[in-house]
């Protein structure tokens, strides 16, 4: 119980927060609880920092490119002389002369650092560089469904107050949803800049804060599935509807999650490798596709041996090495992380679609070393039966949304890019949306790959869809794709971005994505007589306003 004191001052506490405040608090308070069992020894931080903060990002989709120009421009707003730059483009080297450092860092697949990220974090932590002059924050972005929730968030603080840097305020963990995360942490900082604290902080050392969602898993029925490509075609790309046991409410732009599991013939090779028979269920949901860096240096110290190979299944790794006597099935077990979610766009609508799921998904299939292979979860999809049950979350992408109905929109999804682009048409024609919509899409073949034809077809009679730009790579001898309509549609294009037109693009990251980008860009620049950097500049704005949105992967 609290003293009448104490009870008054929550009370008054709570009267005069608003129900973010109060959210925010339960968070804060739960975090601080699950922390007591090892209390960390307080850090005092100097509360007269230097306050010109650098804001490093790290990303691989762009989000964490946004958290740090939206820091930025608050911080500018508040008289703050902030930077941003590139993790990429930042020489560890340069960390002895900084003074204040903001970190902000997405995590990937199995816990691992973005692309862009990954150099950065080995120099640093190879380096005997003394950063005790620095001080610093680190705002982790994740998933909270995924086994290692920002874990490169994790590992660059540790490895940052290893090397001698002070924490300025705990590690800020940050799920998808992240955007009242992003201003707590901001108020947070802005409070230590401004020496709201008295003589000194006391922050934590190791604790984190975090705004984790716990997101409701749903079950429903494979009601419907077809492969959309005709008999002759190189791709195999299923459209499958779930009908859910309850009502799921998703917005055009959201992604389904799925947990795929192992398939039980590649398990029992496995367990051939042991000696095991009856283990089967230990490894139906193991990661053992596409082990990460970290799994495989852990596998080569049991193994004695050096994996060389970046990228590999747990089976390769049992068939091109020899696996000493002595090691065990648990031992190797032990190494392996839960299988992470998939994520597929949702290429329905809830009103348009009577409230199923519709998604389109491609069987992902690719070659390593001459031996043919599939995605884990595009075959997992297309073995899966019909009228079974099937369990899956939904993935709120607030980051890939529509405008208001009068905004006019520019669509460019080539392949399954066409997924969330169905799920906006349908969703304008059904809201009977004022605003243009052009689509961009793409494949190999007209006869053998064009998705949602029929649809797309009467979306064009009906009005809905006021231009269509098709491009079908193999239908000649030189190849023309999406970015290639783009050039040749180049003034209408620009017009459209002039007069306030929404731009998306969704479908493969690489090459896809920056070949779409580039082309954008160069119609940008010779339409309104700028250079490259000047239209680059531009995007970036339309970007930052909302108005150009990416959902590549």
């Amino acid at each position: 119980m609290l003293s009448e004191t104490k009870l008054t001052l929550l009370q008054q506490l709570v009267q005069q927060s608003t129900k973010d405040e109060i959210i925010w608090t339960k968070g804060y308070l739960a975090g601080f609880l699950a922390n007591q069992n090892s209390v960390p020894q307080p850090i005092e931080v100097p509360v007269a920092v230097n306050v010109k903060p650098l804001i490093v990002y790290g990303t691989e989709t762009g989000n964490a490119k946004k958290v740090a120009t939206q820091l930025l421009a608050n911080f500018k707003k508040d008289k703050i002389q902030a930077k941003t730059t590139d993790i990429f483009q930042f020489d560890v080297a340069k960390l002895e002369k900084e003074t204040l450092v903001l970190f902000i860092v997405s995590t990937q697949g199995e816990g691992e650092f973005p692309q862009n990220a990954i150099g950065f974090y080995e120099k640093l932590k190879a380096t005997d560089t003394n950063l005790n002059k620095l001080n610093f924050a680190v705002f982790g972005l994740g998933d909270s469904s995924y086994p290692l929730f920002c874990n490169a968030g994790v590992l660059l603080d540790e490895v940052l107050e290893q090397k001698g840097a002070k924490r300025l305020i705990p590690l800020v963990k940050a799920d998808v949803d992240y955007s009242q995360t992003v201003t707590n942490w901001e108020s947070d900082l802005k409070a230590v800049f401004s020496k709201k604290a008295t003589s000194t902080s006391q922050v934590t050392g190791k604790q984190a804060t975090s705004s984790v969602n716990q997101k409701k898993n749903y079950k429903g029925v494979v009601s419907h599935k077809v492969i959309l490509n005709d008999r002759g075609s190189n791709k195999q790309t299923y459209h499958i509807e779930i009908t859910p046991y309850e009502e799921v409410f998703y917005q055009p732009g959201d992604a389904i999650g799925f947990y795929p599991k192992n398939s039980e013939a590649e398990i029992l090779e496995i367990l051939s490798f042991f000696d095991k028979k009856t283990e089967k269920e230990t490894l139906f949901d193991k990661n053992i596709r596409g082990l990460g860096k970290k799994s495989l240096e852990s596998l080569s110290e049991i193994f004695g041996i050096t994996i060389t190979e970046e990228k590999a299944d747990l089976l390769d790794i049992l068939n091109n090495y020899s696996k000493p006597e002595n090691v065990t099935f648990e031992q190797v077990v032990a190494l392996l992380h839960p299988i992470a979610p998939r994520l597929y766009s949702i290429s329905s609508d809830v009103a348009a679609h009577d409230g199923l799921v519709h998604i389109t998904a491609n069987l992902n299939t690719f070659s390593i070393n001459g031996a043919t292979k599939t995605g884990l979860c595009s075959q997992f999809l297309a073995d899966f039966p019909k009228d079974a049950e099937i369990e899956f979350y939904i993935h709120k992408n607030n980051n890939f949304k529509l405008p208001e109905n009068d905004t006019d929109i520019i669509l460019i999804g080539p392949g399954t890019g066409i997924a969330p682009f169905r799920s906006f048409l349908a969703h304008r024609d059904t809201e009977g949306a004022e605003g243009k919509n052009w689509l961009f899409f793409g494949e190999q073949h007209f006869a053998l790959d064009f998705y949602y034809q029929t649809e797309i077809q009467e979306w064009l009679t009906t009005g809905t869809l006021t231009k269509l730009d098709t491009a079908f790579s193999r239908d000649q001898e030189q190849k023309i794709y999406v970015q290639d309509r783009i050039r040749e549609k180049a003034k209408e294009f620009n017009q459209w971005l002039e007069n306030g037109a929404s731009l998306y693009i969704c479908g493969q990251k690489h090459p896809m994505s920056i070949d779409v980008e580039n082309a954008v860009l160069e119609v940008i620049a010779a339409e309104r007589n700028i250079s490259i950097d000047e239209a680059q500049a531009v995007l970036e704005a339309l970007e930052s306003d909302g108005k150009y949105q990416k959902d590549v992967y």
